[in-house]
């Protein structure tokens, strides 16, 4: 489902993303085109995208071409999602350790619509971080690489 949605390949086409996009999300999944996982939840960002087109714009990045924003984002494990709002990162609270990006693929289309209305609804009253909608049962756990350094 790769190719439903557009891609971004280098920094600059992020960069240009990160700062055009006004009054709606940017939503930028960082992964790999041949990833089993990525292409289940590219599946469901591109089911979502046209429901969205009022609230959301979704680009598609892989993370072997854009390294910089890899290594910025702490992208350890894919698919990583991140989240902007006129230029501003937008935080997530995940009920998890890590605030800055949600990681794996959301289990239902409704999941990631109701995210992506939170953080729009957040975003427009100039908040920086918001609460996760989805049921904890359905966020994927993981263990952070830098814990207990």
């Amino acid at each position: 489902m790769s190719f439903l949605l557009p891609q971004l390949s280098c920094k600059r086409e992020v960069d240009q993303a990160i700062k055009s996009v006004a009054e709606k999300v940017l939503v930028l999944r960082f992964g790999r085109d041949n990833d089993a996982v990525c292409l289940q939840l590219d599946d469901i960002l591109a089911k979502t995208a046209h429901d969205l087109s009022k609230m959301a714009v979704i680009y598609l990045v892989d993370v072997n071409k854009v390294p910089v924003y890899t290594q910025y984002f702490d992208i350890s494990y894919i698919p990583s999602t991140v989240f902007f709002f006129n230029g501003q990162h937008m935080k997530v609270d995940y009920g998890s350790p890590d605030h800055t990006k949600f990681v794996g693929s959301f289990k239902t289309k409704q999941d990631f619509i109701d995210l992506i209305e939170v953080i729009y609804r957040g975003a427009m009253r100039g908040k920086l971080i918001v609460r996760s909608p989805i049921d904890p049962s359905n966020i994927p756990k993981y263990d952070l690489l830098y814990q207990g350094i």
